[in-house]
């Protein structure tokens, strides 16, 4: 599942999206409000979590654009403001839910998965390759039906490489989704973590694109490593 985080407050945006993506969420994030209302109008999202009081584009009026173009994927508004006519106002430009700060993770969570439930969910909770699945969820793997082992790394690694199945990932965009932006990165971590998850799936689920990246799909779909 694919969730975009609009937050100001890069600590709280980075403690966020790192729990989310614990959770195996696919997170885009946005610092304001017009980097906010692009992104939401080009890329379609599972769900969006969207702060008011952004800088340059407020958060009410990034709604009010996105709605009035037809974008239909619901929001859940986050803002310090807690008064009653705050929550209408964003219910009424077009919010699904409101959670007001400060919140605990887990609230979060819950009132998220409530949220694309609802909406009928643009993804599964469960994604799925040739005999493995992974539970976004629950954070649990199977394959042929058997659980499997994963440390969290390897469990985001391949939570990322599964939602986007069959498509070419760079080695830069799979560091990015690794690593917190203020953390040093190194991409040849990404060759072990992938050598580590190699051992561990059937042959030729992981196919390497010298010089590209790495694609992910069943053995059956013809690739290989």
């Amino acid at each position: 599942m694919r969730v975009l985080v609009v937050e100001d407050e890069a600590a709280l945006a980075g403690q966020i999206a790192r729990t989310l993506q614990d959770r195996g969420y696919v997170v885009d994030r946005a610092s304001d409000g017009r980097e906010a209302w692009y992104q939401g109008g080009v890329q379609d999202y599972d769900a969006i979590l969207l702060d008011l009081g952004l800088p340059v584009l407020d958060g009410l009026s990034v709604l009010r654009r996105w709605r009035s173009e037809g974008m239909l994927s619901p929001v859940l508004v986050l803002t310090a403001r807690d008064q009653w006519h705050e929550k209408v106002a964003g219910i009424d430009a077009g919010a699904d839910d409101y959670l007001s700060k400060p919140f605990h993770m887990e609230e979060l969570l819950a009132r998220l998965r409530a949220l694309i439930r609802r909406a009928g969910g643009h993804a599964s909770a469960l994604l799925s390759c040739g005999p493995l699945e992974l539970d976004t969820r629950s954070a649990r793997v199977s394959l042929q039906g058997q659980p499997l082992v994963l440390t969290a790394q390897e469990f985001k690694l391949l939570a990322y490489l599964m939602h986007h199945a069959g498509d070419l990932v760079s080695r830069t965009e799979l560091t990015e989704h690794l690593y917190a932006q203020d953390c040093e990165r190194d991409s040849n971590t990404i060759e072990v973590f992938i050598g580590r998850l190699r051992k561990k799936l059937p042959a030729g689920l992981i196919e390497t694109v010298r010089g590209m990246g790495y694609r992910l799909q069943a053995p059956d779909d013809g690739a290989g490593r």
